[in-house]
């Protein structure tokens, strides 16, 4: 993944409430497989407890793009069930990237 200085990272922080299991898994497979072509998606890292909580960090090239990933139809009515019946309590953070550096052993 490539996160050049001035890419934008999105920062979403959950806790799931357990609830539909089964709905929640084909939402993510749902969203996962449509952001993976949606514009200026560069990646994200994603790690998540036993306990429901979650913190995903997707990148994007530029501002433009989350954007119109969030104005997505299907990705706003995936937001608006995950708030009716997924989630807790979500944090969303966007900011933008000073400097990405990757090492791999």
């Amino acid at each position: 993944m490539n996160i050049e200085k001035g890419s934008i990272a999105v920062i979403f922080v959950s806790r799931r409430t357990g609830a539909d299991a089964e709905g929640y898994a084909r939402a993510a497979a749902e969203m996962e497989a449509a952001v993976a072509s949606a514009p200026g998606y560069l990646g994200h890292d994603s790690v998540s407890s036993a306990e429901g909580g979650g913190i995903t960090v997707s990148y994007w090239r530029d501002e433009a793009s989350v954007a119109q990933w969030r104005a997505h139809t299907r990705h706003s009515e995936v937001r608006q069930a995950g708030r009716d019946h997924w989630y807790h309590h979500y944090r969303l953070v966007v900011a933008s990237v000073l400097r990405s550096d990757e090492w791999h052993g």
